[in-house]
């Protein structure tokens, strides 16, 4: 399976997320300056659907 994780970051970073804090397990908190709100991503993205749901949370349109 591929992982996405390392595309779906920099992706938020580009669109001015940052990092918050660790969350639980391997998740990780991060701020979406778009939606004025906190969201949480998983350490080890596998899927492209999963990716772009949080990239949908993040309120960033594009598709991985």
């Amino acid at each position: 399976m591929a992982d996405y994780t390392r595309q779906v970051k920099s992706i938020l970073k580009a669109h001015g997320c940052m990092f918050v804090r660790y969350g639980k397990g391997d998740h990780e908190r991060w701020y979406s300056p778009i939606t004025n709100a906190n969201f949480s991503i998983d350490g080890k993205i596998e899927s492209r659907v999963s990716a772009n749901k949080q990239l949908n949370h993040a309120g960033i349109k594009q598709k991985v």
